[in-house]
């Protein structure tokens, strides 16, 4: 199923926006070994630190005829995580099922399907009250308007409805979503413009109603050359973000965050990298 076919899923609105302002800004550190096969296996190993804590786990991809991927993953905390993905079980359709053992309740489905006009998903869990998600888009790839909603059996009741419309143009985009259950918004506006050499300006504007709280976050993406990006982000509270990323080889990666409270300037900086190496 191609991302360029239909409206798009709704995690697919906003999404440039939120890349430019929030992708791979973190103070994690993190390792990660991969490797690919001539049979279709790819192997990867992921050591990683956040808070202070430090985990890890060894992850294989098994492909077969292009259509079913089986993705095993086994981490310290001595679970297991497998999901099989299964695309064209029907014209535009995928399915996705997953399961961690040992917690045999964590069992869930999920059915993708994109269309010309339309597209949906919907997901639950093979448990005895499981949640059950729906999401759906209508549109074409220039302008969509979806919802998400997410409905508690045990409860009985919806724990999750959201509302978004997105309207893309050659060089620029626009997205308004209307978030948990109508107490936020956000309202994204993306620009690419030449002088970045293909990088982005962002401004977000996110406000929650219940606090009248408001949020103004601007942020840029700038291709220095064909290997390295750099993203840079500040909002009215102070705080400043910025993250380096350089492609050492052939899909290897160093990235390089760090993140400053501008108004608070008794704390110190935080800073986190990522380095995916892929032999």
């Amino acid at each position: 199923m191609s991302s360029n076919k239909g409206p798009g899923f709704f995690s697919a609105i906003g999404s440039k926006a939120r890349d430019v302002l929030t992708k791979d800004y973190n103070a994690d550190h993190k390792l990660t070994i991969s490797s690919s096969s001539n049979t279709g296996v790819d192997l990867s190993s992921t050591l990683l630190k956040s808070r202070g804590l430090s985990s890890g786990n060894v992850a294989a991809l098994f492909k077969y005829k292009d259509k079913t991927d089986v993705h095993v993953k086994v981490d310290t905390e001595s679970s297991v995580l497998t999901t099989f993905t299964i695309s064209d079980i029907l014209p535009s359709a995928k399915a996705i099922a997953s399961i961690r053992v040992p917690d045999y309740n964590s069992g869930k489905l999920e059915v993708q399907y994109l269309h010309d006009h339309v597209a949906f998903t919907t997901a639950f869990g093979f448990n005895r009250s499981p949640t059950i998600d729906f999401s759906a888009t209508i549109g074409t790839p220039g302008i969509a308007f979806g919802a998400e909603t997410s409905f508690s059996t045990a409860i009985g009741k919806l724990t999750k409805y959201n509302a978004g419309v997105c309207l893309k143009m050659p060089t620029s985009n626009a997205s308004v979503i209307l978030a948990d259950k109508g107490d936020s918004m956000k309202v994204m506006y993306l620009h690419q413009l030449e002088k970045l050499n293909g990088g982005a300006v962002v401004g977000e504007i996110s406000r929650r109603f219940s606090t009248n709280e408001n949020t103004l976050t601007v942020g840029c993406s700038y291709v220095v050359d064909t290997q390295t990006v750099v993203k840079a982000k500040l909002n009215n509270h102070g705080n400043l973000g910025a993250v380096l990323q350089h492609e050492l080889t052939d899909k290897s990666f160093l990235t390089i965050s760090g993140a400053f409270e501008t108004k608070a300037l008794e704390n110190s900086p935080k800073f986190g990298f990522s380095l995916l190496l892929k032999p």
